[in-house]
């Protein structure tokens, strides 16, 4: 670097890719130990052996993290190269790997209802009543669980029926309409909130119990022991995550649709905008991890084939 140091490009850079929504938590702590392996060995210009060589240092991860590394890197490269021509950008391809997404658990009506009462049977009266009507609205509703714990009291618009979600995955904000029952359910929870907890000290809608915002970390904790108490962890079988939920949501707005002959593909952009997908294809996903969905979709085009036939 001839112009500016590498410390003042990642700064550039992760500022111009934040100010575009990307978040990048991860990519800014691994990229800061990139440029400090660079101090290390000496060296002011990027080029692939050292991109390479930083990517693979920690030696018992797997290639998909070595993979994952040097892409931050390639795409950090990229902004270098303007600033120095003499930057090399790792090429697409360098440490191969095969990514597997992790296949969803279904919940079954029974798996819900199951943990409803798990959450009911909580012992604090408010904690119970937390996390059975946080389930509960992560199941009508496909939110992501950070998206629901960000909640605040005037992201609820009861009069027009829809929750508010500001600026969520790529600042992405949008509004969710719910039915009646769930408005009644978020209401009931309202009022037991208020009722333990008269001075809160987050304007959160979902409280602890001592009046703050609930955490990633304690949601997750909770969930995985609420699974465990109703009897969803199988044996040989990963534990069900808060994030199925939404898998949930989508599998069953997507099965709702083929049962009634709705035009599924015209109205996936619908269903992506719920979800606060950036790219309907990212919800078409959903379609692959249910094999009721592939019948049914199996079954529709044999229908279309034999007309045209």
């Amino acid at each position: 670097m001839t112009t500016i140091t590498l410390e003042q490009a990642l700064n550039d850079y992760l500022s111009m890719r934040r100010a575009l929504g990307f978040k990048l938590a991860e990519n800014g702590r691994q990229l800061v130990d990139f440029v400090a392996y660079m101090q290390t060995v000496d060296a002011s210009t990027v080029t692939t052996g050292l991109a390479v060589a930083w990517a693979t240092q920690p030696t018992a991860c797997t290639p998909v993290w070595w993979a994952r590394r040097l892409a931050m890197v390639r795409g950090f490269a990229r902004h270098l190269k303007a600033i120095d021509a003499a930057t090399e950008v790792p090429p697409f391809g360098m440490l191969p790997y095969r990514c597997q997404r992790v296949a969803p658990y279904l919940y079954s009506e029974a798996d819900i209802a199951a943990l409803l009462a798990a959450a009911r049977a909580l012992p604090s009266p408010q904690r119970a009543a937390t996390y059975e009507t946080l389930i509960g609205l992560l199941a009508v509703t496909g939110m992501r669980s950070g998206e629901a714990i960000r909640l605040d009291r005037d992201h609820i618009d009861w009069d027009e029926g829809v929750v508010l979600v500001w600026n969520s995955k790529f600042q992405k904000s949008r509004a969710i309409p719910v039915h009646p029952t769930t408005l009644d359910a978020l209401r009931r929870y309202e009022r037991i909130r208020d009722a333990h907890c008269p001075h809160p000290r987050s304007p959160g809608f979902f409280l602890s119990t001592t009046g703050t915002r609930l955490i990633a970390g304690t949601l997750r904790r909770v969930f995985a022991r609420l699974v465990r108490q109703a009897g969803l962890d199988q044996p040989g079988r990963r534990l069900p995550r808060p994030h199925d939920l939404r898998h949930r949501f989508a599998v069953h707005t997507l099965l709702g649709w083929y049962r009634t002959g709705v035009d599924v593909e015209a109205h996936m952009p619908l269903l992506s905008t719920f979800l606060g997908h950036s790219n309907p294809e990212n919800t078409f996903w959903y379609l692959s991890a249910a094999p009721e969905l592939l019948l049914l979709a199996s079954q529709r085009l044999e229908r279309a084939e034999r007309r045209r036939s």
